[in-house]
């Protein structure tokens, strides 16, 4: 083994002059170099940088807003028949041609939308506050109520969606409100279990166990401090739920368990020209182009958002 030995130069003790002052001020040494970023302003750059999903923003907001704004923008309506301008193909007057009983498919595409969107959020908000209460109690207090309400969940999940929807129809009549109703016997189910999963999670954290020892109530720490802290995963299950349920209407629709003529949905239009489709093209194409578009648009903005909310994929 090598042994090193210091000098007597380098043993002596060190002098007053041997340190220089860092040419520093004080208050340059504690002044904040960054700006602190919350969570959600950092979820927001970080989405704002996925250019797919922010184009797929973008044509989402624009057909909200066509849906709002379309139909007021020709002066035919959705609704009146003309049959001396049946099947008239695109062009200046029509911009997306008329179907077989002279209406203007352009205002009834866009009230088409209009539709499918209520239909969507409406499902989705209703299936999220009952899916959120529902998982959060059963994550919250486990247990044999947990074992219980899972398997009730389970039960209903069990039950066809097109089984319900013609039940329902067969008892009212069928409408916009049977739609909804229809999805949101069982479209609750996963946003449940999704909840469930995060409420066991996060239980049992630090600020959980600190705030039940405090003795604040079972509420409290579930609306309070447990949710908010889940709100990652709600905003993405409420983002791609959207989508399903405007599938599940123009489905429905479809199969003529939807709205009725003479209202207007994309379902019901692609229907209707499914016989002549290959005569007159543009009946089927621009509704199923627009709902496509949808469906493409929420599930990449989705994406994204899942992404953004992902701490993993912070570089």
């Amino acid at each position: 083994m090598t042994m090193f030995h210091s000098s007597p130069a380098d043993r002596r003790a060190l002098a007053p002059e041997d340190f220089r002052k860092a040419d520093v001020s004080e208050h340059a040494a504690e002044a904040i170099e960054q700006e602190g970023v919350s969570t959600w302003r950092d979820t927001w750059l970080r989405l704002r940088s996925n250019r797919v999903a922010m184009t797929a923003l973008v044509f989402l907001l624009l057909i909200i807003v066509m849906a709002i704004i379309g139909p007021m923008l020709t002066s035919y309506d959705f609704y009146s028949n003309n049959l001396e301008m049946t099947n008239l193909p695109p062009s200046a007057e029509h911009w997306f041609g008329t179907d077989d009983l002279g209406r203007d498919m352009f205002a009834r595409t866009w009230m088409g939308a209009r539709i499918s969107l209520i239909v969507g959020f409406s499902a989705a908000a209703i299936n999220l506050v009952i899916g959120v209460i529902y998982g959060g109690i059963m994550g919250y207090i486990g247990g044999r109520l947990d074992e219980v309400m899972n398997k009730i969940s389970e039960i209903i999940y069990s039950i066809p969606d097109l089984l319900v929807a013609i039940l329902l129809v067969v008892v009212f009549e069928p409408s916009l409100g049977t739609i909804i109703l229809a999805l949101c016997v069982t479209g609750w189910i996963n946003m449940s279990w999704i909840v469930r999963g995060q409420m066991m999670q996060l239980k049992n954290q630090e600020y959980a166990l600190a705030s039940r020892s405090l003795g604040s109530p079972h509420l409290r720490i579930l609306f309070r401090h447990l949710l908010p802290n889940a709100m990652g995963p709600i905003i993405v299950t409420l983002t791609l739920a959207v989508p399903v349920a405007i599938f599940s209407e123009a489905v429905l629709s479809f199969l003529g368990l939807g709205v009725q003529s003479p209202a207007a949905s994309w379902g019901t239009m692609i229907n209707d020209a499914l016989k002549t489709m290959i005569i007159y093209p543009w009946r089927l194409a621009f509704p199923a182009l627009f709902i496509s578009l949808l469906m493409l648009c929420f599930n990449l903005f989705g994406d994204g958002l899942r992404d953004a909310l992902d701490p993993k994929m912070k570089k």
